[in-house]
């Protein structure tokens, strides 16, 4: 696993680029991955994303899908890409330092 170092901070990956450890996320690790996901500010709508993420994987251990991630942050999927322009599996789910998801997120 290849490591990372950020702003003092060091972080282990995986081969696709996520946080070996759900309990290594730091909000350091959300201002690398804007850098790499091309996002300038983090607005209270993607830091929403990012809780109901965290929240939804402390609780169930696994990633919501996408419809219930727009059901549950009001958003639509269309504004969720916008936000996060490689997706929400991709891009929110690797900021919210959730492991790579395997479905449909």
């Amino acid at each position: 696993m290849p490591d990372v170092e950020f702003d003092g901070e060091t972080f282990s990956m995986d081969e696709d680029g996520f946080i070996d450890s759900f309990d290594a996320w730091t909000p350091g690790w959300v201002q690398y991955v804007k850098k790499l996901e091309g996002i300038d500010e983090l607005s209270e709508e993607h830091w929403k994303v990012i809780n109901v993420l965290q929240d939804y994987y402390k609780k169930n251990g696994i990633a919501p899908m996408v419809r219930v991630l727009s059901k549950v942050t009001g958003f639509k999927l269309k504004h969720i890409y916008e936000l996060f322009p490689s997706g929400p599996g991709k891009g929110a789910c690797k900021m919210a330092g959730l492991p790579k998801p395997t479905g449909c997120v």
